[in-house]
């Protein structure tokens, strides 16, 4: 019995310093997860992301997950010269609904879209991140301001 308590005390005190190691390890070791990183991003690519999610939540019913839309009924984002030469009818067809005939890519559609109620931020966050997706690359930012600018 004599013997085994000095092993025992020497296990004992060998724990105690391992874990206390272990813990320091652990500290050292720790990687801030990706979410609580302080990533910096542009105020483009910050839009871009929110409107990703908007997009996700009320335009991909029709516009598709593709930007393709549906040929003759609604018409494409991806790749479309509606987007990036009728910036300000963009704006209003996003904020206030569209409807009537309109040429995209040279197809004709007549069709309605109606107002989403979407707020001034949420009007330009899709808009930036449709006409930055699929094949589209237009680097100039749409603003609230220029969204709250457009009256109907």
């Amino acid at each position: 019995m004599k013997k085994l308590l000095p092993v025992a005390l020497a296990l004992a005190i060998f724990a105690c310093k391992s874990d206390k190691k272990e813990s320091q390890n652990e500290e050292e070791s720790y990687v801030i997860p990706a979410s609580e990183k302080s990533v910096s991003q542009s105020p483009l690519q910050e839009s871009i992301t929110r409107g990703k999610q908007v997009y996700a939540d009320i335009c991909v019913t029709c516009h598709l997950p593709t930007g393709k839309g549906i040929p003759g009924t609604y018409p494409p984002l991806d790749g479309s010269n509606w987007l990036t030469e009728k910036r300000e009818a963009s704006i209003y067809a996003v904020k206030y609904g569209l409807q009537g005939e309109i040429t995209v890519n040279g197809e004709q559609y007549d069709n309605m879209m109606p107002p989403m109620g979407l707020s001034d931020q949420e009007v330009a966050d899709v808009l930036n991140y449709a006409m930055n997706s699929w094949s589209n690359n237009v680097q100039e930012r749409i603003t609230t301001e220029e969204v709250a600018e457009i009256q109907e």
